[in-house]
Protein backbone atom coordinates (compact mmCIF):
# COMPACT_ATOMS: atom_id res chain seq x y z
CA UNK A 1 0.00 0.00 0.00
CA UNK A 2 1.06 3.77 -0.52
CA UNK A 3 2.55 4.68 2.84
CA UNK A 4 0.85 7.76 3.12
CA UNK A 5 -2.86 7.43 2.00
CA UNK A 6 -3.48 4.41 0.49
CA UNK A 7 -6.43 5.05 -1.91
CA UNK A 8 -9.68 3.42 0.05
CA UNK A 9 -12.69 2.31 -2.41
CA UNK A 10 -15.95 2.88 -0.38
CA UNK A 11 -18.95 1.34 -2.48
CA UNK A 12 -22.77 2.10 -1.84
CA UNK A 13 -25.59 -0.30 -3.14
CA UNK A 14 -28.61 1.65 -2.76
CA UNK A 15 -32.72 1.08 -3.16
CA UNK A 16 -35.26 2.95 -2.32
CA UNK A 17 -33.52 4.34 0.79
CA UNK A 18 -34.07 8.06 0.33
CA UNK A 19 -35.10 8.78 3.59
CA UNK A 20 -31.27 7.63 5.12
CA UNK A 21 -29.24 7.99 1.38
CA UNK A 22 -28.06 11.19 2.06
CA UNK A 23 -26.94 11.07 5.67
CA UNK A 24 -25.51 7.79 4.61
CA UNK A 25 -23.05 9.69 1.40
CA UNK A 26 -22.22 12.56 4.13
CA UNK A 27 -20.80 10.44 6.22
CA UNK A 28 -18.61 9.04 3.71
CA UNK A 29 -17.90 11.81 1.87
CA UNK A 30 -17.13 13.92 4.79
CA UNK A 31 -14.31 11.75 6.39
CA UNK A 32 -11.48 13.57 7.14
CA UNK A 33 -9.50 11.01 4.43
CA UNK A 34 -7.41 12.45 2.01
CA UNK A 35 -7.43 9.67 -0.52
CA UNK A 36 -11.29 8.36 -0.91
CA UNK A 37 -12.94 6.94 -4.26
CA UNK A 38 -16.28 6.91 -3.59
CA UNK A 39 -18.56 4.65 -5.58
CA UNK A 40 -22.85 4.74 -5.21
CA UNK A 41 -24.81 2.02 -6.90
CA UNK A 42 -28.15 2.37 -7.10
CA UNK A 43 -30.62 -0.17 -8.41
CA UNK A 44 -32.94 2.67 -10.25
CA UNK A 45 -35.36 3.78 -7.31
CA UNK A 46 -38.26 5.54 -7.84
CA UNK A 47 -38.39 7.27 -4.32
CA UNK A 48 -36.19 10.27 -4.83
CA UNK A 49 -32.91 8.69 -4.31
CA UNK A 50 -31.48 9.45 -7.75
CA UNK A 51 -31.84 13.30 -7.07
CA UNK A 52 -29.84 12.77 -4.14
CA UNK A 53 -27.42 11.09 -5.59
CA UNK A 54 -27.12 13.94 -8.39
CA UNK A 55 -26.85 16.69 -5.71
CA UNK A 56 -23.15 15.09 -4.88
CA UNK A 57 -22.33 14.06 -7.87
CA UNK A 58 -19.59 15.99 -8.58
CA UNK A 59 -18.30 14.37 -5.39
CA UNK A 60 -18.28 11.18 -6.84
CA UNK A 61 -15.96 8.89 -8.46
CA UNK A 62 -18.43 6.99 -10.20
CA UNK A 63 -22.39 6.60 -9.70
CA UNK A 64 -25.27 5.29 -11.53
CA UNK A 65 -28.85 4.43 -11.27
CA UNK A 66 -30.41 1.43 -13.27
CA UNK A 67 -32.10 -1.43 -12.37
CA UNK A 68 -30.03 -4.32 -11.42
CA UNK A 69 -29.91 -7.88 -10.18
CA UNK A 70 -30.12 -6.89 -6.29
CA UNK A 71 -27.47 -5.70 -3.52
CA UNK A 72 -24.91 -8.78 -3.93
CA UNK A 73 -25.01 -7.67 -7.77
CA UNK A 74 -24.62 -3.76 -7.10
CA UNK A 75 -21.65 -4.54 -4.45
CA UNK A 76 -19.84 -6.28 -7.24
CA UNK A 77 -20.20 -3.77 -10.07
CA UNK A 78 -18.93 -1.45 -7.44
CA UNK A 79 -15.83 -3.07 -6.48
CA UNK A 80 -15.47 -3.90 -10.23
CA UNK A 81 -14.92 -0.40 -10.64
CA UNK A 82 -12.74 0.43 -7.78
CA UNK A 83 -9.43 1.51 -8.05
CA UNK A 84 -8.25 1.47 -4.13
CA UNK A 85 -5.79 -0.21 -2.24
CA UNK A 86 -8.63 -1.06 0.00
CA UNK A 87 -12.17 -1.75 -0.22
CA UNK A 88 -15.29 -0.85 1.83
CA UNK A 89 -19.24 -0.83 1.42
CA UNK A 90 -21.86 0.89 3.08
CA UNK A 91 -25.03 0.44 2.99
CA UNK A 92 -27.59 3.08 2.02
CA UNK A 93 -29.18 2.86 5.51
CA UNK A 94 -25.82 2.95 7.45
CA UNK A 95 -23.31 5.72 8.42
CA UNK A 96 -19.64 5.59 9.02
CA UNK A 97 -18.33 7.89 12.35
CA UNK A 98 -16.03 10.36 11.78
CA UNK A 99 -12.64 9.61 11.15
CA UNK A 100 -13.87 5.75 10.21
CA UNK A 101 -11.56 5.43 7.55
CA UNK A 102 -8.41 6.87 8.67
CA UNK A 103 -8.57 4.73 11.65
CA UNK A 104 -9.32 1.34 9.30
CA UNK A 105 -6.28 2.55 7.33
CA UNK A 106 -4.45 2.93 10.58
CA UNK A 107 -5.60 -0.74 11.38
CA UNK A 108 -4.40 -1.85 8.30
CA UNK A 109 -1.19 -0.55 8.30
CA UNK A 110 -0.59 -2.30 11.73
CA UNK A 111 -1.50 -5.47 10.71
CA UNK A 112 0.23 -6.26 7.10
CA UNK A 113 -0.36 -9.82 7.48
CA UNK A 114 -3.77 -9.54 7.72
CA UNK A 115 -6.51 -9.77 4.82
CA UNK A 116 -8.80 -7.77 6.60
CA UNK A 117 -9.59 -5.78 9.58
CA UNK A 118 -12.40 -4.02 11.77
CA UNK A 119 -13.73 -1.90 14.39
CA UNK A 120 -16.75 -1.33 16.56
CA UNK A 121 -20.38 -0.56 15.46
CA UNK A 122 -23.28 1.36 17.67
CA UNK A 123 -26.71 0.47 16.88
CA UNK A 124 -28.59 3.44 15.24
CA UNK A 125 -32.69 4.10 15.19
CA UNK A 126 -34.26 6.08 11.97
CA UNK A 127 -33.59 8.98 13.92
CA UNK A 128 -29.63 8.61 14.32
CA UNK A 129 -29.81 7.48 17.96
CA UNK A 130 -27.66 5.36 19.15
CA UNK A 131 -29.55 2.05 20.61
CA UNK A 132 -26.97 -0.36 21.36
CA UNK A 133 -23.98 -1.77 20.54
CA UNK A 134 -22.75 -5.14 18.13
CA UNK A 135 -21.26 -7.93 19.70
CA UNK A 136 -18.11 -7.28 17.76
CA UNK A 137 -15.06 -9.90 18.94
CA UNK A 138 -12.15 -11.50 17.87
CA UNK A 139 -12.88 -14.43 15.67
CA UNK A 140 -11.19 -16.54 13.06
CA UNK A 141 -12.05 -19.13 10.43
CA UNK A 142 -12.84 -22.15 12.36
CA UNK A 143 -15.24 -19.79 14.67
CA UNK A 144 -16.53 -18.56 11.33
CA UNK A 145 -17.57 -22.41 9.96
CA UNK A 146 -18.97 -22.88 13.09
CA UNK A 147 -21.21 -19.89 13.13
CA UNK A 148 -19.31 -17.57 14.53
CA UNK A 149 -20.18 -14.01 13.48
CA UNK A 150 -19.08 -11.35 15.29
CA UNK A 151 -18.02 -9.13 12.70
CA UNK A 152 -19.84 -5.57 12.01
CA UNK A 153 -20.24 -5.68 8.06
CA UNK A 154 -20.37 -1.26 8.21
CA UNK A 155 -16.68 -0.88 9.95
CA UNK A 156 -15.35 -3.66 7.87
CA UNK A 157 -12.42 -3.10 5.48
CA UNK A 158 -10.09 -5.03 3.80
CA UNK A 159 -7.16 -5.52 0.94
CA UNK A 160 -8.60 -5.10 -2.10
CA UNK A 161 -5.80 -6.87 -4.27
CA UNK A 162 -7.71 -10.05 -2.12
CA UNK A 163 -11.04 -8.83 -4.57
CA UNK A 164 -9.08 -10.93 -7.62
CA UNK A 165 -8.82 -13.98 -5.51
CA UNK A 166 -11.64 -14.21 -3.82
CA UNK A 167 -14.71 -11.87 -6.09
CA UNK A 168 -17.34 -11.43 -6.93
CA UNK A 169 -19.89 -12.14 -4.75
CA UNK A 170 -21.99 -15.15 -4.97
CA UNK A 171 -25.32 -13.44 -6.29
CA UNK A 172 -27.44 -16.04 -5.33
CA UNK A 173 -26.77 -15.17 -1.73
CA UNK A 174 -29.13 -12.62 -0.90
CA UNK A 175 -28.43 -11.65 2.46
CA UNK A 176 -25.03 -13.28 4.49
CA UNK A 177 -23.15 -11.69 1.08
CA UNK A 178 -20.55 -10.59 3.68
CA UNK A 179 -20.40 -13.64 5.83
CA UNK A 180 -19.31 -15.29 2.66
CA UNK A 181 -16.78 -12.49 1.86
CA UNK A 182 -15.47 -12.80 5.19
CA UNK A 183 -14.82 -17.22 5.34
CA UNK A 184 -13.00 -16.38 1.93
CA UNK A 185 -10.56 -13.73 3.18
CA UNK A 186 -9.93 -15.21 6.19
CA UNK A 187 -8.80 -18.94 3.99
CA UNK A 188 -6.07 -16.91 2.54
CA UNK A 189 -4.72 -14.84 5.94
CA UNK A 190 -5.75 -13.53 9.37
CA UNK A 191 -8.10 -10.73 10.14
CA UNK A 192 -8.14 -8.80 13.31
CA UNK A 193 -10.56 -6.64 15.32
CA UNK A 194 -9.23 -3.21 16.81
CA UNK A 195 -11.76 -2.85 19.88
CA UNK A 196 -11.41 0.24 21.93
CA UNK A 197 -11.93 4.09 21.48
CA UNK A 198 -14.99 5.47 19.68
CA UNK A 199 -16.81 2.61 17.07
CA UNK A 200 -16.23 3.30 13.21
CA UNK A 201 -19.80 3.02 11.70
CA UNK A 202 -23.36 2.85 12.61
CA UNK A 203 -26.07 -0.05 12.01
CA UNK A 204 -29.45 1.26 11.42
CA UNK A 205 -32.63 -0.67 12.84
CA UNK A 206 -35.18 0.56 11.58
CA UNK A 207 -38.83 -1.38 9.97
CA UNK A 208 -37.82 -1.59 6.24
CA UNK A 209 -33.81 -2.58 7.03
CA UNK A 210 -33.43 -6.06 5.92
CA UNK A 211 -31.86 -7.56 9.54
CA UNK A 212 -35.92 -6.64 10.87
CA UNK A 213 -37.62 -7.32 8.10
CA UNK A 214 -35.81 -10.80 6.25
CA UNK A 215 -33.44 -11.57 9.22
CA UNK A 216 -34.54 -15.38 8.45
CA UNK A 217 -32.82 -15.56 5.32
CA UNK A 218 -28.98 -14.46 7.21
CA UNK A 219 -28.82 -18.13 8.78
CA UNK A 220 -30.53 -19.62 5.78
CA UNK A 221 -28.16 -18.32 3.16
CA UNK A 222 -25.26 -19.13 5.88
CA UNK A 223 -26.10 -22.98 5.82
CA UNK A 224 -26.00 -22.45 2.13
CA UNK A 225 -22.70 -21.18 1.94
CA UNK A 226 -21.72 -23.90 4.30
CA UNK A 227 -23.15 -26.91 2.50
CA UNK A 228 -21.98 -25.35 -0.46
CA UNK A 229 -18.79 -25.52 0.72
CA UNK A 230 -18.40 -28.97 1.27
CA UNK A 231 -19.19 -28.66 5.11
CA UNK A 232 -21.12 -31.72 7.14
CA UNK A 233 -24.87 -31.63 7.33
CA UNK A 234 -24.63 -32.44 10.87
CA UNK A 235 -22.44 -29.36 12.25
CA UNK A 236 -22.40 -26.94 15.24
CA UNK A 237 -23.74 -24.10 11.86
CA UNK A 238 -26.85 -26.53 11.28
CA UNK A 239 -27.58 -26.62 14.75
CA UNK A 240 -27.62 -22.46 14.97
CA UNK A 241 -29.30 -22.57 12.02
CA UNK A 242 -32.53 -24.55 13.87
CA UNK A 243 -32.47 -23.22 16.87
CA UNK A 244 -32.19 -19.26 15.17
CA UNK A 245 -34.95 -20.47 13.40
CA UNK A 246 -37.15 -21.20 16.23
CA UNK A 247 -36.24 -17.82 18.00
CA UNK A 248 -36.52 -16.12 15.01
CA UNK A 249 -39.93 -14.14 16.07
CA UNK A 250 -38.33 -12.99 19.60
CA UNK A 251 -35.01 -11.85 17.84
CA UNK A 252 -37.24 -9.77 15.47
CA UNK A 253 -39.45 -8.87 18.48
CA UNK A 254 -36.58 -7.48 19.83
CA UNK A 255 -35.23 -5.57 17.32
CA UNK A 256 -38.27 -3.91 16.16
CA UNK A 257 -38.31 -2.04 20.23
CA UNK A 258 -34.61 -1.48 19.33
CA UNK A 259 -35.83 0.53 16.54
CA UNK A 260 -38.70 2.22 17.90
CA UNK A 261 -41.43 -0.34 16.18
CA UNK A 262 -43.53 -2.15 18.64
Amino acid sequence: MNETYPKVTVVTPSYQQAEFLERTILSVLNQDYPNLEYIVIDGGSTDGSREIIEKYANRLAYWVSVPDAGQTHAINKGFNRGTGEIFAWLNSDDTYEPGAIRKAVAALTAAPDCSFVYGDCNFIDADDRVIGRFNAKQTDLNALRRGSVHIPQQAFFFRAELWKRVGPLDQDIWFAMDYDLWRRLAAIAPYRYFPGGEPWANFRLHADAKTIAADDRCWKDMLTIHTRDGGKRLSLLTAKYWLRKLLAPLVTLRRRRLAGKK
